[in-house]
């Protein structure tokens, strides 16, 4: 293991979006019994400096790898295509049209069946933009377009949190 390997490399993974999430799972629970700074605590402290920075370096990659929005953005960054989203926020009008349909549409739910209907509509649109960034990043070697998917992505998950919290307060 190097401390300057990618995160797949330092799993053992091939480098594409489609993953296990178990054997994600259990290959971190290997890497960190390796390195895990306790086992070196006769070694003296040197070795659980290292030790600890190996500890972190995994769990670094493994907070990537296992989230798949995160693994997507990770590999554009790898393809030379970042997300950079706190200074690239266009997206085609036809989505942030949608997006403020939805959130419209939010804002005047009053009951939990209508938060619930929405609720099936943004979950549907991310799992057909999940279906198409899995085509651009492990079948069209798409980066540019993967990262505007990704974008698009991040928009979706905030309004389905913002559906949980909705359906949280109008739940006695």
């Amino acid at each position: 293991m190097r401390l300057d390997s990618n995160d797949f490399e330092l799993f053992g993974l091939p480098q594409q979006f489609q993953q296990d999430r178990a054997q994600i799972d259990a290959l971190w629970r290997r890497l960190q019994a390796e390195v895990h700074p306790d086992r070196f605590a006769s070694e003296g402290a040197a070795a659980q400096r290292v030790a600890m920075q190996w500890s972190v370096r995994v769990n670094e990659a493994y907070g990537r790898l296992k989230e798949p929005l995160a693994r997507a953005a990770y590999l554009c960054e790898l393809s030379g295509a970042p997300i950079a989203a706190d200074n690239n926020t266009a997206m085609p009008p036809s989505f942030l049209l949608e997006q403020m349909a939805l959130r419209e549409a939010l804002d005047e739910a009053t009951t939990e069946q209508a938060v619930l209907d929405l609720e099936a509509q943004v979950s549907a649109a991310r799992a057909s933009r999940m279906r198409s960034l899995a085509r651009l990043l492990d079948e069209d070697k798409d980066a540019p377009a993967a990262a505007q998917e990704v974008r698009a992505l991040m928009f979706i998950e905030r309004l389905a949190g913002d559906l949980q919290q909705r359906l949280d307060q109008l739940q006695p």
